[in-house]
């Protein structure tokens, strides 16, 4: 009988019940001991099937995806991602008026832990330019950049947005961050890549932005100083955006943005470029960030407690979209909860290490995927590139021109730009894209303030989901010539029979719309001279509480008490077990079992006195 190293033989592991999940890890026996403790330790013996312990520990599945596609692509990925995420790193931490070292270090452990609790192993996690823009700007009137209370507030900011994923992820919450529209989230990607593009315009060409409180007007007295253009700067950093541009076109597959980076560094190098008045990264401590615990403080918990929840929704929600396209092409789960749990032990892994908070990139993330990552490997590659340019490359990076880091922010960021999505947010439904607009001026006029930009929205959004339950379709319904029932208003139908009005109803009928159902039969009862029976169109009733029995109850008798009745057809089978627990069901159910309005309208006439 085969045993392990310690002399028990195998048939004492439950790899049956964990698919052998542990045992493709080839991890010391020891160890895996201890896994299968843990998870046999789990409340209620959730973790006794291989899909579940996957969900909860995602590296698990990683060697059976590399028997099923091999390591090969995930190799490729990583470097080729890695060539990217090293100088975007740099640049998304400027525009968070952070030290650019400190994005190298959101590209080490947060990427490396998003990618081992993750349930999407192509995402490339680390620095993005919407949360570092959020970051940014929310701390800006806290504190003075460069200063050590900056940092210490991004830190913070990571802690306090991880823990709030972390929390929704466990608790299975994750529906909860879809309670943003798509229209909304549109028209603040929007602004908010208007914003960024607008920020990076006078680094750009060498001229500083000053924070006045108001991004706008602070934008235009930049304008207002082109005379103070530092030519050089300028020079690098038109130059850069142009190399950038035309690589992207004429050769895609190069890594365009290392070449136009270590281009770049050799000729500031080469031209004293720092000597001139440049604007360089600067000396890059060498080495691994060391562990620590953040600095919690109360008062600064409670001011950055909304932007810690608006940077805990967008960034999940720019995680989402690459995880759902990817997902989609691959014809495999995505699990919206362990993605949560994944991000927000990225943020938290972030906030340990001295790092502004970080979220799925969606350019790298298609760049991962496009290169052929299957499995998280990918960025335990792109890791370890990161780690040895910390350790060995960090004096070459002191040279590189912070005009070039502006050009590299605007080539990426300038590809959120969508405004064709508000034009059809507005073809689809007007109050779509009256929520988008709205959205996209608030965050432009709150700017730099976004984050006020995307709560406007959020409130938009739940103020439309409100309004649109409490004012659902209702139809009278009249026969069709292709023999079904529609609505008589719209195609010009006349009622089924003099004595008897169909009435569908389309949405729930909750304490939300109770009302309006009521005035609607009401209204019905009174649509013909002499209406003797007003038939409900259930089929789009697919919910019913307690203030809707109530009403229904009401109405019941108010109907007996004119001599009208009220009929029921198409009810599907949760409303008639919630008609039954009330003792609704008994009184109506002789006129309320039809299936149809056919079926219906013809018993009731048969049923009918002369």
């Amino acid at each position: 009988m085969p045993t392990d190293d310690w002399g028990f033989p195998d048939s004492l592991y439950p790899w049956p019940r964990y698919g052998c999940a542990l045992s493709a890890t080839r991890l010391p026996r020891i160890t895996q001991h201890l896994l299968i403790f843990a998870l046999d330790s789990c409340p209620g013996n959730v973790m006794t099937t291989r899909a579940s312990a996957a969900r909860l520990l995602p590296f698990l599945a990683w060697p059976g995806q590399w028997a099923r596609y091999g390591i090969r692509g995930d190799l490729i990925a990583g470097l080729t991602v890695a060539l990217v995420m090293v100088p975007q790193s740099l640049a998304y931490a400027q525009l968070g008026s952070l030290p650019p070292y400190i994005g190298l270090y959101a590209a080490l452990l947060p990427a490396l832990v998003g990618a081992l609790f993750g349930s999407c192993g192509q995402l490339s996690t680390g620095p993005v330019a919407l949360t570092s823009l959020l970051t940014g700007a929310s701390l800006l009137p806290l504190a003075s950049p460069d200063t050590p209370e900056f940092l210490a507030l991004a830190v913070l900011l990571a802690l306090m947005s991880g823990l709030i994923q972390l929390a929704l992820g466990v608790l299975r919450l994750g529906w909860l961050l879809n309670l943003l529209s798509h229209p909304v989230l549109m028209g603040f990607i929007n602004a908010a890549a208007l914003v960024i593009c607008m920020s990076q315009l006078p680094p750009l060409v060498g001229v500083k932005l000053h924070n006045g409180g108001q991004f706008l007007a602070d934008f235009l007295n930049a304008l207002g100083e082109a005379g103070n253009i530092h030519l050089q700067s300028a020079a690098f950093g038109i130059g850069a955006l142009i190399s950038l541009t035309l690589l992207r076109r004429l050769a895609p597959r190069l890594p365009g943005v290392l070449i136009v980076v270590g281009t770049s560094i050799a000729l500031s190098a080469w031209l004293e470029f720092a000597a001139q008045g440049g604007a360089v990264v600067g000396a890059i401590p060498a080495g691994l960030p060391p562990l620590s615990i953040p600095d919690i403080r109360t008062d600064a918990m409670v001011t950055l407690l909304p932007t810690a929840f608006v940077i805990a929704l967008v960034s999940f929600m720019e995680a989402a979209s690459s995880a759902k396209v990817i997902s989609g092409k691959l014809r495999e789960p995505w699990d919206q909860n362990q993605e949560l749990i994944g991000q927000g032990l990225s943020k938290l892994a972030s906030a340990f290490t001295g790092s502004l908070p970080t979220s799925a990139s969606f350019s790298r993330s298609a760049l991962s995927f496009n290169n052929g990552a299957r499995t998280g490997l990918s960025a335990l590659v792109t890791v370890a590139v990161v780690v040895a340019t910390l350790i060995f490359f960090t004096p070459l990076l002191w040279h590189l021109p912070k005009p070039v880091l502006a050009a590299v922010i605007l080539q990426a960021v300038f590809n959120l730009l969508d405004l064709k999505a508000l034009k059809k947010a507005w073809q689809a439904n007007r109050d779509d894209g009256v929520a988008a607009a709205l959205t996209f001026v608030a965050t432009l006029s709150f700017a730099p303030n976004i984050q006020n930009g995307i709560l406007t929205g959020l409130l938009l959004s739940l103020s439309l989901m409100v309004y649109r339950s409490m004012t659902p379709r209702v139809a009278l319904l009249g026969l069709h010539a292709d023999g079904t029932y529609r609505d008589l208003e719209r195609f010009d139908l006349a009622h089924p029979h003099p004595h008897v009005v169909i009435l569908r109803f389309d949405s729930p009928l909750s304490f939300v719309t109770a009302a309006t159902f009521e005035d609607a039969t009401l209204r019905a009862a009174r649509a013909q001279p002499d209406v003797r029976t007003v038939l409900i169109s259930g089929a789009g009733i697919n919910d019913i509480d307690a203030t809707g029995l109530h009403m229904l109850t009401a109405l019941v008798d108010r109907f007996a008490l004119q001599g009208q009745a009220l009929a029921f057809c198409g009810l599907k089978k949760q409303v008639i077990d919630a008609m039954q627990r009330d003792g609704l069901w008994p009184r109506i159910e002789p006129h309320a079992a039809y299936r149809t309005e056919q079926q219906a309208l013809d018993q009731l006439l048969q049923d009918a006195p002369e």
